[in-house]
């Protein structure tokens, strides 16, 4: 993980993201329908559903929406089926693509995502195909503008509560833990009185590769065409960017 920086590209990603704030927020009630509708309504009780609703918070939707969300997970009648998907595939150089859906028709996904591989200079891959290049982790993100910390006093709040990994820049300290001990971290950095800009599981790569310059933009408009699919989830990729 050493060297693999998230916290860059979150920032251009979110900034990116406000002309489709929308669209994000419709996915984020997405998950957490999901999450309410399969595991309850009380996120204390419902791991998959805190999560849900942290990387809503961390997005900036606004409580009522996940409210909304909630309540009509649980509200009586049959609502909604989603089912998660995972796509692999390949983009320019080889770099690898891991797409995750949440839909209701996996057939007008599967077709959509494959049309945004083919059109952009990519191709879909079968399943395992890339999947085993990435590790699932834990990742946390502490903005330092206005945190009076030094990276020896934070190291030890992060092997202290559990984490793997401490990267730091000007910007940002980034955590990496395993993803078993996410919440765990998490919620022990909360309680010494940190605030989180970000904090998720993610995908990281185990490897990283170069995007040829002259494949630079049909690479971003892979991964546009990507993200910007409403069944879409997540896209992750070993691109160095």
């Amino acid at each position: 993980m050493a060297g693999h920086s998230k916290w860059n590209n979150i920032k251009q990603r979110k900034g990116a993201q406000d002309a489709k704030r929308g669209k994000i927020f419709q996915k984020l009630s997405k998950e957490i329908y999901k999450a309410a509708k399969d595991g309850g309504a009380d996120p204390e009780m419902n791991a998959s559903l805190r999560l849900a609703v942290d990387k809503a918070k961390s997005n900036n939707m606004p409580n009522d929406n996940i409210d909304r969300a909630i309540k009509r997970a649980t509200d009586a009648g049959q609502g909604d089926n989603y089912d998660e998907a995972i796509y692999e595939g390949y983009g320019p150089n080889g770099i690898a693509v891991l797409v995750h859906a949440l839909t209701d028709n996996l057939n007008r996904s599967s077709t959509n995502i494959r049309v945004a591989f083919d059109r952009n200079g990519g191709s879909l891959g079968e399943k395992g195909s890339v999947s085993y290049m990435f590790d699932r982790k834990g990742y946390i993100a502490i903005d330092r503008e206005k945190l009076d910390v030094d990276e020896d006093t934070m190291l030890m709040e992060v092997l202290e509560a559990g984490g793997e990994e401490l990267e730091t820049s000007d910007e940002a300290f980034e955590i990496y833990t395993e993803a078993t001990d996410f919440t765990v971290v998490r919620d022990a950095l909360k309680e010494a009185g940190y605030t989180l800009a970000q904090a998720e599981l993610t995908m990281l790569p185990q490897t990283t590769l170069p995007v040829p310059e002259d494949k630079e933009e049909i690479f971003e408009q892979m991964i546009d065409a990507l993200e910007d699919d409403d069944d879409v989830s997540e896209v992750y990729h070993n691109a160095e960017i």
